[in-house]
């Protein structure tokens, strides 16, 4: 571990010390160092040295990370600039701390405030930690996965997203895909995909931001942004969604069912605002919600356990997804690479028991204890819809015009006909973050229901 302890006279003489200040700082913890000079309005170069300022990061209550400057004075060039080359060389040491980036912005993330966030919260501190980038601003969806199929990756330490979970999904989708690209594998149907070739950093600006919580655990583009600039990194499971002769996308987390229909229902409503347009769709679909007499029947077949019947709900995560109004986790018992998915299965049950149990979200306590839940660690998982007919017809209403079922994968909307095969693939990319074991406990709560 890396430290040191220093005693810096506020004078130019080393010998007498009017004033004086001794501290320990951690080299862990220092992102960058300057020279630092008075220098009159208008002037760029030059000027009269008074010592160095070293930049830290801080660490403060509830997850929240800050930077701070210590300013060593001392009137001494020589001094000054042999401390100055020696801390450049220890920070030049950290290997997991990016030295250049390929940042996308999604302009229309959220209240579309993205574009904001970047250049006046992101971008001042990458450059005071001398981080190179190359920005672009995304037009459309799926622009930044076609730059990323083109664009020399060879020449970033890692990609950055700053926009919603929507926009995280698609880049990392798009990294991975690069990735078996230049592995010459197939990405078609990909059974064994190769890990990403750079880490991807998520600087929060959606409205959700489930991936910047988990890896966070607070919504904060300074504490993002700082976490890239120390390097902080954690290997993460990702799953990929394949239908029998196709690969669909990589992604972390999906629903079919309830959240799926409600994010449907939003993107038929984009005149709304956001936030509006949210509420809407989730207080529609839950109306929406009728009691079937089927119920749930279970076998197996070889190592497959076979589950049908009428639910309400069916979540797929990779990762614990903890967010505003989830604050323990949508998945609070599976971990960022621990291998395995959370299948978090609703079955059919009434409109207030449904209630009951989303509520438990925004609590401490456990969403899952329902006769009408029921949860498996799994590795695979198949989800075969079945279409309704007679006077079960109505349920079909989720259906587009070509009979495909809607999807929410990482909130993207996906619409699919067929069977969908969903696999978890462990440590699969680097993101750029913590273990949410070694966070604090979020005290976020949610009274949106």
């Amino acid at each position: 571990m890396l430290f040191f302890c220093f005693f810096f006279p506020l004078t130019g003489d080393s010998s007498v010390a009017l004033q004086a200040q001794e501290e320990i700082i951690e080299m862990k913890d220092v992102f960058s160092v300057k020279l630092k000079r008075r220098r009159f309005a208008g002037q760029k170069k030059g000027g009269t040295l008074l010592g160095i300022t070293i930049f830290k990061c801080l660490n403060k209550e509830e997850n929240k990370l800050t930077d701070c400057a210590i300013h060593l004075n001392n009137l001494s060039e020589d001094h000054c600039q042999s401390w100055f080359r020696h801390l450049k060389e220890i920070l030049n040491g950290f290997q997991t701390r990016p030295k250049s980036l390929k940042v996308f912005v999604n302009p229309s993330s959220h209240k579309r405030e993205a574009t904001n966030i970047y250049y006046e919260k992101v971008a001042p501190l990458f450059k005071l930690a001398g981080i190179k980038t190359d920005v672009t601003v995304t037009e459309y969806e799926g622009h930044a996965l076609s730059v990323l199929k083109e664009c020399e990756l060879q020449a970033f330490d890692g990609v950055v997203c700053v926009g919603g979970d929507g926009s995280v999904s698609e880049v990392a989708h798009g990294l991975l895909l690069r990735a078996q690209i230049d592995a010459g594998k197939d990405t078609e149907y990909v059974s064994k995909p190769v890990r990403a070739p750079v880490p991807l950093g998520v600087i929060p600006a959606g409205t959700t931001n489930i991936l910047a919580h988990t890896l966070y655990g607070i919504k904060h583009a300074v504490t993002a942004t700082l976490h890239i600039v120390m390097g902080h990194i954690q290997a993460v499971d990702v799953c990929t969604f394949s239908t029998p002769s196709k690969l669909l996308r990589f992604g972390f987390s999906a629903m079919f069912g309830f959240g799926a229909r409600t994010l449907a229902l939003a993107e038929k409503h984009r005149w709304m605002p956001s936030s509006q347009r949210k509420d809407f769709a989730f207080i529609k679909t839950l109306a929406d919600l009728k009691k079937k007499k089927e119920r749930a029947e279970k076998g197996s077949k070889d190592q497959w356990q076979k589950i049908q019947g009428h639910f309400l709900n069916v979540s797929i995560m990779a990762i614990p997804c903890l967010c505003s109004m989830a604050p323990r986790g949508l998945a609070p018992n599976t971990r960022l690479n621990n291998g395995s998915m959370a299948l978090i299965v609703v079955q059919n049950t009434s409109r207030t028991e449904f209630i009951k149990h989303l509520k438990r979200y925004s609590s401490a306590k456990n969403q899952f204890n329902f006769p009408f839940v029921e949860t498996y660690t799994v590795r695979e998982v198949k989800v075969q819809p079945r279409l309704k007919s007679g006077p079960d017809a109505k349920e079909n209403m989720c259906l587009n015009a070509e009979g495909n079922y809607p999807w929410n994968i990482d909130g993207d909307l996906m619409r699919e006909a067929s069977e969908v095969h969903v696999r978890v693939h462990p440590q699969l990319i680097d993101l750029y973050g913590v273990n949410t074991d070694d966070l604090e406990s979020s005290q976020v709560t949610c009274n949106c229901i």
